[in-house]
């Protein structure tokens, strides 16, 4: 199963590198008119319920592509672990919908999102569940910039079980 999980995550992380590489006839600029985006983070986190402990670690990547106007689709693929013990984590899948308010900074360069969707959580089984959050994206170079975001995963199987997790990353046109 763990081999079966890095097959996942690069193959994901080489689609999303894929995906995000722009349109070369799209106008320079605040780049909004990209329509899509990749991302890599890494999360510290807590459980508030389960076997896990309360600290945690999530890592992954991700893309999302804008549908119309700010609205887009996205979907990530990573690891999440107690930080006590790394061979006790599982693989997070999510895909869902966002929202990216383009125009919220004059220069384009701060983009802030809201996002939520489904949620598989795999390891020996599956479980269910959502996630919501939101956070900002800081364009500091037009292809390349910072993203900060905090996401809560619902464990629908678990009721009251929740991973929050604050994100830091890079994110990438």
């Amino acid at each position: 199963m763990k081999n079966l999980v890095y097959v996942l995550f690069l193959l994901v992380a080489m689609s999303v590198v894929t995906f995000a590489q722009g349109n070369s006839s799209q106008p320079s600029g605040s780049g909004s008119n990209r329509r899509g985006y990749g991302y890599v983070f890494a999360a510290p986190g807590v459980v508030t319920d389960g076997d896990y402990g309360t600290g945690t670690l999530h890592f992954g990547v991700g893309g999302e592509g804008l549908v119309k106007g700010g609205f887009g689709l996205g979907g990530e693929i990573g690891g999440l672990a107690p930080m006590e013990s790394f061979r006790s984590g599982f693989g997070v899948l999510s895909a869902g919908a966002n929202y990216h308010f383009l125009n919220a900074s004059q220069s384009g360069k701060v983009v802030p999102f809201v996002n939520g969707g489904y949620t598989m959580f795999f390891r020996d089984g599956v479980a269910n569940g959502g996630h919501f959050g939101g956070g900002v994206n800081y364009w500091f170079k037009e292809r390349v910039g910072l993203r900060f975001e905090v996401r809560d995963h619902l464990v629908a199987e678990a009721a009251g079980t929740h991973f929050l997790g604050f994100r830091f990353g890079l994110t990438f046109r």
